[in-house]
């Protein structure tokens, strides 16, 4: 009886001649051989570095944060409106985001324009168009409640080295004197604090973001090299993972055992490398081809919807009407972010603060109440020659609409409405029913994106999210499984090319 037909499965069908596959055999050992002596030390080094990203993001500093760590806005020094404001720049278009908070004591609007980000005092109406050392010190003290230590220019870092930092740099990095030891990233250029970092996200994300993306600044800062980087060995390493599993399949007896009684007919290491790979091999796959595909190989998922659904759906206008400072006065005591837009070509303030957001009158700054009515209007005029082919309001998370307690995804509030459009991408557009605001959409390719990439690389499945312990017991004995299988591999490798090392 052949190794094949003692594990039930017929390998080689007929019509493959002996030669031609003793051949394949011959070129799948190699070839399985090689990648496991180059990749299998970026395995093992990937699955612990996945470990710690369980539990230690890569710093931000994103929209949430900044409101909590913001202090209250002294309405008293806000003296110019966001009209003013906006015609002191001078913009043709409609800006993308503009809102009110305060920076070092200053009441300052924030503008993000299509073609760069502005900053303008909210006391004087002067535009910021530099910020000087000392100015950066005093912003950061006021952030952290803490002296500076050391304020150094820089234009990239480890900690701000994506694109998504390039059209804010160059920044002051300034080293604060709290007990957390904060490195703050303000803006020369306007003031904006754009990231911090604490000694403790500075260690572990050396042990975690960093080797588990190949995120090193010197290689990161080149956005198309580092892709094709993780691309390449990510790809390759899958290749080797799925011929190691077919290796493993050929060289297992599941029914007719070899003379140990193991399933197996390795010993040491080779055999931990084995059976680890028969029990872990399909995760290991999973979890490289997921890896892979967050690269965009080939495009990737991208959904082929609309690029113009926000803009349609504020209907936003290049100048904002002249607001009632004495009534937002009023309506935003206590708030620490106020900001400025359009809904449905209706200027409307959003007043942020400690608990959930409120929507008020862009002029009169009264309250407002957005009906569904008008909500379902607004998301029509977003999605034209596109039907509205159901409408859910979520009091629940489910499958789409979840959140896994990572600070790095934004806050995904309940309840929501959940509008479906039957437009080529079969489009949903998630909205907040209490502020009109659009908080995502997402068509067919970001969903199979969910399931392809989320659930597979990081076992968000809806059933684990409701048992988080569950969920890191798991990844902790499938990562263990990988582990076994990479480090294993690593042993083997380097006994093949130091046989006399080994041995000694």
């Amino acid at each position: 009886m052949s190794r094949s037909e003692a594990i039930g499965v017929v390998w080689r069908g007929p019509s493959v001649p002996a030669a031609l596959w003793k051949a394949t055999k011959r070129w799948l050992y190699i070839f399985h051989r090689w990648t496991g002596i180059i990749l299998c030390l970026f395995f093992a080094i990937w699955f612990l570095s996945g470990l710690v990203m369980l539990y230690v993001s890569f710093p931000s500093f994103r929209a949430a944060e900044r409101v909590a760590t913001a202090a209250p806005i002294d309405w008293r020094q806000v003296r110019v409106g966001p009209d003013r404001a906006l015609a002191v720049l001078g913009e043709a278009g409609a800006p993308t985001e503009m809102r009110l908070g305060v920076t070092g004591g200053e009441p300052v609007y924030r503008i993000v324009m299509p073609d760069g980000r502005r900053a303008l005092s909210a006391r004087t109406g002067a535009e910021i168009r530099a910020v000087d050392a000392a100015r950066a010190a005093t912003i950061a003290s006021t952030l952290t409640g803490a002296p500076a230590l050391s304020v150094d220019p820089v234009d990239h870092d480890q900690w701000v080295v994506t694109r998504a930092y390039k059209a804010m740099a160059p920044f002051w990095r300034v080293r604060t004197a709290d007990a957390a030891s904060s490195d703050i990233y303000v803006s020369q250029q306007t003031g904006e604090v754009v990231q911090n970092t604490t000694a403790h996200e500075r260690f572990w994300n050396w042990l975690g973001a960093v080797p588990h993306w190949i995120y090193f600044e010197a290689l990161r800062v080149f956005q198309e090299p580092w892709r094709q980087t993780v691309l390449w060995t990510s790809g390759i390493g899958l290749l080797g993972a799925l011929a190691g599993i077919w290796i493993g399949l050929l060289r297992a007896r599941f029914r007719r055992r070899y003379k140990s009684g193991s399933v197996s007919p390795y010993r040491g290491w080779m055999k931990w490398h084995h059976v680890a790979g028969l029990v872990g091999g399909l995760f290991l796959v999973t979890w490289i081809a997921s890896g892979w595909l967050s690269m965009s190989p080939w495009g990737g998922l991208r959904d082929k919807g609309r690029g113009d659904v926000a803009s349609l759906y504020a209907g936003a206008r290049p100048d904002y009407p002249a607001t009632d400072l004495a009534a937002l006065a009023q309506a935003g005591r206590g708030m620490r972010e106020v900001r400025f837009g359009w809904l449905g070509g209706q200027p409307i303030i959003t007043l942020w603060g400690r608990g959930r957001p409120r929507l008020i009158d862009g002029v009169t700054a009264q309250p407002m109440m957005l009906s569904r009515d008008r909500i379902l209007t607004m998301a029509r005029h977003a999605m034209p020659r596109a039907a509205l082919t159901g409408v859910d309001l979520l009091e629940q998370p489910d499958r789409y609409w979840y959140s896994t307690g990572d600070p790095r995804d934004d806050d995904r509030p309940l309840p929501v409405l959940r509008l479906k459009f039957d437009d080529a991408a079969q489009s949903w557009l998630h909205i907040d029913p209490a502020t009109g605001a659009l908080l995502g959409q997402v068509g067919s390719g970001g969903r199979s994106y969910r399931w392809l990439f989320n659930a597979l690389h990081s076992l968000d499945f809806p059933w684990l999210l409701r048992w988080p312990p569950l969920r890191h017991i798991l990844v902790w004995i499938l990562s263990g499984a990988g582990l076994i299988i990479s480090i294993s591999g690593v042993t083997i490798g380097w006994r093949r090319l130091f046989p006399a090392r080994a041995g000694a």
